[in-house]
């Protein structure tokens, strides 16, 4: 699967005189960023769309944080991928209270799956590589996913100001299917045709026949969360902090008393800390993090979630890709248990003010790591019995720290709106070659 980026455009500051105000002290009054998608992927088609993030700086006296924030997402692929993402969040909305409010609709017409435990199981890329002899689809590793998302979080003064309670409620709803075929080869050469999965099925459908999925969530089902935890912050900026942490951890509880098919608890625990090494123009960065299942079974298609205080994307989910390994494949490492973390310098290289807007372009070198530290259990009675090579398919015992690194560059509008650009390499050919990944936000 080949991407092409056509545009790569962000448009800033669009209204002034008396929407965004320009102060002595910094910005007032509404401010405004949009950043266009546009994209195209020779299996899942053109992306169209585009996102626009909306602050509200009031009379400009709590700059840089705002009183509240108003982000949409909508953007289209013409083979049926889409992101129709909302999200709120304020301070102020209820006095004393942090709430946030993330509703989504996002389907996937190629999710990543490669199986369970990290290395432990293989990744063959020249099965995806149509150019190569033992080409079998550039479909192998996917499946279908629509998932339907509300998320709350209340976050309240705990002890002092740098101490909150978190409390809140996930509702997810996955539907999981095989990838759609004939969607995906509508309007192709014969040449370039994926191949039926009656001829080739995927992994997806193969963990099916050998019975390491099975049961009622092979087709996806409903998750409620109900989420309680603890914060401790101190940074001196929330969109882009040099100085202090912010640590925090999360239980997350799905039941069956509220509808879902099977019970099961995570919890989560993230450190991040913050240094200034050069006052103004750079600083380090690093995350550390580890999430274990501690009750129940975990149903296949939630184990790749990942639970956060604060959603910095339309995602929250890996190991491997945008959030949290950049460059290794999405979903390469799922597990029971995970650990990983994030080591970034930023840096702040060239400031200045157009149209009434402050700008601020730095670049990023970061290194990522990550491995499974508790198994999930897998039933290869079926596939003992299939007649496959088991070379091809798995590696028991070979679970090991997957690492990735590489640069990024930042271009940040009134401090709080930030367009993201990454590119990073993983260090084994087992998680993939490279990704480059565009958005908003430091990772954390």
């Amino acid at each position: 699967m080949k991407r092409l980026l056509l545009v790569i455009l962000v448009i800033t500051g669009l209204v002034n005189r008396g929407f965004a105000q320009e102060e002595e002290k910094g910005k007032s009054g509404w401010n405004l960023g949009a950043l266009p998608a546009i994209t195209y992927d020779s299996d899942l088609g053109f992306q169209y769309g585009g996102l626009v993030n909306l602050f509200d700086y009031d009379d400009g006296s709590i700059y840089p944080e705002y009183k509240q924030m108003f982000y949409l997402e909508i953007s289209r692929m013409t083979k049926g991928s889409g992101v129709n993402r909302f999200y709120y969040d304020s301070k102020y909305l209820f006095p004393g209270l942090q709430f946030t409010c993330d509703f989504s609709y996002l389907t996937d017409q190629a999710y990543d799956f490669y199986g369970f435990n990290g290395a432990d199981v293989v990744y063959n890329k020249d099965w995806e590589d149509d150019s190569h002899a033992d080409y079998r689809s550039r479909m192998f590793y996917r499946y279908q996913r629509k998932l339907f998302r509300l998320k709350v979080d209340i976050q309240g003064k705990l002890f002092n100001d740098h101490w909150r309670w978190l409390a809140g409620a996930n509702l997810l709803n996955f539907n999981i299917n095989s990838v759609n075929i004939d969607k995906l080869n509508k309007g192709k050469s014969d040449r370039k045709k994926l191949p039926q999965l009656s001829e080739m099925p995927g992994l997806f459908e193969r963990y099916q026949q050998w019975g390491i999925l099975k049961g009622e969530s092979i087709d996806g089902g409903f998750i409620p969360i109900l989420k309680g935890g603890i914060v401790y912050d101190t940074r001196d900026n929330t969109a882009y902090a040099t100085k202090g942490m912010w640590t925090d951890l999360t239980f997350g509880a799905c039941t069956e008393l509220l509808g879902a098919e099977q019970s099961f608890m995570k919890l989560n625990i993230t450190h991040r800390q913050y240094f200034s090494l050069i006052d103004k123009y750079l600083s380090a960065a690093v995350r550390v993090a580890y999430q274990t299942t501690i009750a129940g079974d975990v149903p296949f298609y939630y184990q790749g979630q990942v639970l956060t205080s604060v959603m910095k994307g339309s995602l929250s989910e890996g190991l491997g890709g945008s959030k949290t390994l950049r460059g290794i494949k999405r979903n390469r490492i799922i597990g029971n248990a995970i650990a990983y973390g994030n080591l970034e310098l930023r840096s702040r290289l060239y400031s200045f003010t157009k149209y009434r807007q402050h700008f601020t372009i730095g670049l990023n070198a970061f290194l990522d790591g990550g491995r499974v530290t508790d198994k999930i259990d897998v039933d290869l009675t079926g596939f003992n019995q299939s007649g496959e090579s088991q070379e091809a398919y798995f590696n028991p015992g070979n679970e090991q720290m997957h690492w990735s690194s590489g640069i990024g560059m930042r271009v940040v509008m009134n401090t709080n709106f930030i367009v993201a650009f990454d590119y990073g390499r993983a260090f084994d050919s087992q998680d993939g070659n490279a990704g480059f990944y565009m958005g908003l936000n430091y990772l954390f």
